[in-house]
């Protein structure tokens, strides 16, 4: 039985269809709004109560803490399979068989060589360029390197397309890092697994060897399954709102990681060892700053621990923090600033106040923690997590341009002058 809601406005009443997700979330679909009413429409700056599309990739539920791709927990994806298998779910809408996981292994392994002339690009970025921005440049710039554009009713052309973005990332990932650390650039190694493969390129020293660690690939795995989707944030929105204009899949992405580069979305873990940072230069007293934290006067917030979606946990938090563990164990890594961050975990946990209102620690507090025992520079952190993220932007653009959705454009309200005469210059 179909559901309408009703809207009255000047003693008018308008009536518009009440639609119904698998999850039991209901929208009022007004898209006939503006129409039937002569102009009216909504206003909603943020889009905090606007849902701009219907997907079937992630739902999220933050006050029960849930989080799901395509159905499947994230607690069990992080537990049973790796990122790739994760990666070919979003993009593909089912998990892949043996066959069908090798030779997407396989496929992406024969389209990880980038163009020489990306070299040329990359040499003109100065050592001091940000990685985010070089990589971001890096990807816009490979259009150049694929100049036709992808025809997305043809499977073929597709994946071929979505084949060579997650090949080639991973390399302008690495080779961002290792411009800004004045390393040579690395090529990886056909033999390793993906996440053995790009930490092979980020770290393996020109004179040395590569030396696999289990528990760093592990929790590198782990965190890019973590981060590989979670619906539709401001970069995920930017990635479908670039892509409805029909621009291409490079392009596309290339502005989702503008998007996520700002530090309200994607730099949320580098804000975390800043703050860790902020506190082994007063002292390292941990109870000081849990105090400040506490009082409402005090300008001081307290990063990693919360999160504007997730009103209970965080359940990527859960996964990762046994992770950051094994990381810290394993390495054995004697750094004053993770010991802080321990103290901050060992306090919110069992202090009532941060427990009432549970601000536990977030998936960006264990990230930071882990990308800076692994030996990551701060600066890093925001194209780590665009190399997870990266099969969730190519699942949402697939599936808006699949499901031929409009051009995104929002309308606004006016609050400009009216209608005035023009002044000549004379008279200003």
């Amino acid at each position: 039985m179909s559901k309408n809601a009703t809207l009255e406005i000047d003693g008018k009443k308008y009536e518009f269809p009440v639609i119904e997700g698998t999850e039991n979330e209901v929208a009022i679909n007004i898209k006939t709004l503006r129409a039937a009413t002569d102009g009216v429409i909504t206003i909603d700056p943020g889009y905090k109560n606007t849902g701009s599309c219907e997907s079937a990739i992630t739902f999220l539920d933050g006050e029960k803490g849930v989080l799901r791709y395509r159905g499947y927990s994230i607690e069990e994806l992080a537990e049973k399979a790796d990122f790739l298998e994760v990666a070919y779910l979003l993009i593909f809408g089912e998990l892949p068989t043996t066959e069908q996981l090798a030779k997407f292994d396989s496929d992406i392994k024969n389209q990880s060589h980038v163009d020489e002339d990306v070299k040329k690009i990359l040499d003109g970025f100065p050592k001091s360029a940000h990685p985010m921005g070089v990589l971001a440049s890096l990807t816009s710039a490979l259009i150049a390197f694929n100049p036709t554009s992808v025809n997305v009713d043809s499977e073929e052309e597709m994946y071929n397309a979505i084949v060579r973005i997650m090949a080639k990332f991973p390399v302008l990932c690495a080779w961002a890092y290792r411009k800004n650390a004045g390393l040579p650039l690395d090529y990886g190694d056909d033999n390793l697994g993906y996440v053995d493969n790009f930490l092979k390129m980020m770290f393996k020293k020109p004179s040395g060897e590569y030396n696999s660690n289990k528990v760093m690939v592990n929790a590198l795995d782990k965190l890019l399954i973590l981060h590989a989707d979670h619906e539709q944030n401001c970069s995920t929105s930017t990635v479908r709102i670039v892509g409805s204009s029909h621009a291409g899949l490079f392009a596309s992405l290339s502005a989702g990681m503008s998007a996520l580069w700002g530090p309200l979305h994607g730099g949320a873990n580098q804000a975390v060892i800043e703050m860790l940072e902020a506190i082994k230069a007063d002292g390292g007293d941990t109870k000081k700053y849990m105090a400040k934290a506490k009082d409402k006067n005090d300008p001081f917030r307290l990063m990693g621990f919360g999160h504007r979606v997730y009103k209970n946990f965080d359940p990527r938090a859960k996964i990762i923090k046994v992770a950051a563990d094994e990381v810290l164990n394993d390495l054995g890594v004697e750094d004053p600033i993770l010991e802080i961050a321990k103290g901050l975990e060992k306090e919110a946990l069992s202090d009532p106040y941060f427990v009432d209102r549970k601000l536990y620690p977030n998936v960006d507090f264990y990230s930071g923690i882990i990308y800076r025992a692994m030996g990551i520079p701060v600066e890093m952190f925001t194209a780590m997590f665009a190399l997870g993220r990266l099969p969730g932007w190519v699942a949402q653009w697939k599936e808006m341009r699949l499901r031929k959705e409009p051009i995104g454009r929002p309308r606004q309200i006016y609050i400009g002058e009216n209608h005035r005469p023009f002044k000549s210059i004379d008279n200003r």
